[in-house]
């Protein structure tokens, strides 16, 4: 990475203005170069110099001064950014159906993916849009750049949920548990329980030693993860700080080189027999993106949800034509 971290956000709706907003609060970047994408919907030109101003504005109460570029619609501009994140999506077309937005986030993406890449882009891709798998796998296949340097949130936001939903029940603080979502960003996910820990001692073992403490109900836990999304839509019709943070600790951790372990979104290459989607499994995310993809030992019925959640993946690639 060089000395000025720069980081490009494609769509500046709710998730990619408090994507940029958290950069700044966090002190990740040095410059952020913002871009809306096209619509004959409405004039999204607007809204982006309205966010750009707001950001700019809050910059005096921030830890350190950011340069805010905006790009408009002009993506070959975030050709020379560390890393780009793809917010581009629309969120009410999911409200009922978890594959909602696919037709349009494809699409979408295919305006701008060409573009940037062409202008000569190297950095990271950090992708949020969903369906967040078939979108990641689509940057892959229309970019032609090393699959490891694209990331998709994926699970990552889902893991944070199950952990929150175990800290609620236990009383443990988030960041003593190890828990992991994992496979697709969708309705198809599931708790990997098999590898939940509390302070590095097992789930299974506490549950024995603690029954009353430790012994939950988890395919109820595990749905209360999968859905707090759409608690979240339910009150305010949008979901954001959540997703935002998770793409922003994605970006730190390549930035800053970390070898970060998360659940996140990265190409299968053979890992339980499965190869050639994106889809959530424990990652070390450092400056190359997906240095290390760590493959579990996961119960067997944990094995049969894996596989059901790739080939979900699969039928969405099939829908859209990018498989």
């Amino acid at each position: 990475m060089g000395i000025c971290t720069k980081v490009g956000i494609v769509g500046m709706g709710h998730v990619g203005a408090h994507v940029a907003n958290s950069l700044i609060l966090q002190g990740i970047a040095d410059e952020i170069f913002m871009t809306e994408i096209c619509s004959g919907e409405r004039d999204r030109s607007k809204k982006l110099a309205a966010e750009v101003q707001d950001l700019g504005d809050s910059l005096a109460f921030c830890p350190h001064n950011v340069a805010l570029h905006n790009c408009g619609d002009d993506y070959a501009q975030l050709a020379q950014c560390d890393v780009i994140v793809n917010a581009a999506g629309d969120v009410h077309r999911s409200a009922v159906d978890r594959d909602g937005e696919l037709f349009f986030t494809t699409d979408t993406a295919k305006t701008f993916i060409k573009t940037i890449a062409d202008a000569g882009f190297s950095g990271v891709w950090v992708n949020i849009a969903n369906p967040c798998d078939v979108v990641a796998t689509e940057i892959w296949k229309e970019s032609g750049i090393d699959p490891r340097r694209v990331i998709g949130t994926g699970t990552a936001l889902d893991s944070s949920r199950l952990k929150y939903v175990l800290s609620r029940v236990t009383g443990y603080d988030q960041h003593s548990i190890t828990a992991y979502m994992l496979g697709e960003h969708g309705a198809s996910q599931f708790a990997a329980w098999s590898n939940v820990s509390f302070g590095g001692k097992p789930l299974s073992q506490l549950a024995q030693e603690q029954p009353e403490r430790f012994s939950f109900d988890y395919k109820e836990l595990e749905a209360q993860a999968r859905q707090g999304g759409y608690v979240t839509y339910a009150g305010k019709q949008c979901t954001e700080f959540a997703v935002a943070d998770a793409a922003c600790r994605l970006v730190r951790a390549v930035v800053s080189n970390e070898h970060y372990i998360t659940a996140c979104s990265t190409l299968l290459t053979g890992e339980y027999g499965e190869e050639g989607i994106f889809i959530s499994l424990p990652c070390v995310v450092g400056a190359d993106g997906v240095e290390e993809v760590i493959t579990l030992d996961l119960s067997d019925e944990e094995l049969d949800e894996f596989h059901a959640s790739c080939a979900h993946v699969r039928e969405n690639l099939a829908r859209t034509h990018i498989a």
